[in-house]
């Protein structure tokens, strides 16, 4: 066991190879992808002494397992969860040493949804269109993991538990109780009421079960059309708030399709989409306009 390389032991409900995306492709029909949550994963790789744009681990709800076959420097960040190595517990949010042949355990999230999980030299699969993100959406990239898939790692740079270890809080502000949102309105709020504005304003929605990485569903009032009929089909953009048939406003996130047409009645700032990513069904979300 000296190779580079980590093996997946359990591969949990959702967990895939994510990095800071694929940029410069949408006109081809090629979404940007990459992590969810990306403030979390330049933390994660910091820990480990990486460049934030390595690529990592991405788990949902319940974790993974995986079995180095060399010993590596590790750290979990994102939403809350127990860390184990070989059953003991181990640290969260720091870096920790996981020794060849050992299992790193990453649990249920305890708050949030996604938790990351850097190595000391970054998952060190093919890169695609420069980037080395599973795209759900396109299929592109890495598969999702499954029971057995190994991963290779890239060189660790070297730089030391000490500089590894230097950032001792992460500053990182955990999953939201609420999700406020800011949207800027547009391109299509003509195509909706007074009232309906004033709705997306002024009332509560919640995060739906049914939402993924493509999209954050929201369950709350409908938004009504002051136009109906069809809308040719239009570029879409991470943050968008696309509003189908049934009235209920879906938030676009990383892999998002790249074209689209139904209506979309504002765009959220990006900067708010990482605590979207870490919303659970059920979370109270407000939508604030903004110029």
């Amino acid at each position: 066991m000296t190779d580079r390389a980590v093996v997946v032991v359990r591969a949990g409900a959702l967990t895939t190879v994510q990095d800071l995306g694929r940029t410069g492709y949408a006109h081809l029909g090629v979404p940007r992808s990459g992590a969810l949550d990306p403030s979390a994963v330049r933390l994660v790789n910091r820990l480990v002494g990486n460049p934030e744009a390595a690529a990592v681990l991405e788990t949902t709800v319940d974790g993974c397992a995986v079995r180095p076959r060399r010993a590596v420097t590790v750290a979990v960040g994102g939403a809350p969860c127990p860390v184990r190595v070989d059953g003991r517990p181990a640290a969260w949010g720091t870096a920790v040493r996981v020794p060849a042949g050992s299992v790193l355990e990453i649990g249920a999230t305890t708050r949030g949804l996604r938790a990351y999980v850097a190595f000391g030299g970054g998952v060190g699969v093919d890169p695609v269109l420069g980037s080395r993100s599973t795209d759900l959406l396109s299929g592109l990239g890495p598969a999702p993991l499954a029971e057995g898939t190994v991963l290779p790692l890239g060189t660790d740079t070297g730089t030391g538990m000490a500089v590894r270890g230097s950032v001792d809080v992460p500053p990182w502000p955990g999953p939201p109780d609420e999700l406020v949102l800011r949207v800027r309105l547009g391109p299509r709020e003509d195509w909706f009421t007074a009232a309906a504005l004033r709705t997306l304003a002024t009332r509560a929605y919640r995060v739906s079960p049914a939402s993924n990485r493509i999209g954050l569903r929201l369950e709350g009032p409908a938004l009504g059309r002051a136009r109906h009929g069809e809308l040719a089909s239009e570029g879409m953009v991470l943050g968008a708030v696309q509003v189908p048939p049934d009235g209920r406003p879906v938030v676009f996130l990383a892999d998002h399709p790249t074209t689209g047409g139904y209506p979309v009645v504002g765009v959220v700032r990006e900067a708010d989409l990482g605590a979207a990513a870490q919303a659970v069904p059920g979370t109270p979300v407000r939508f604030t306009p903004v110029r």
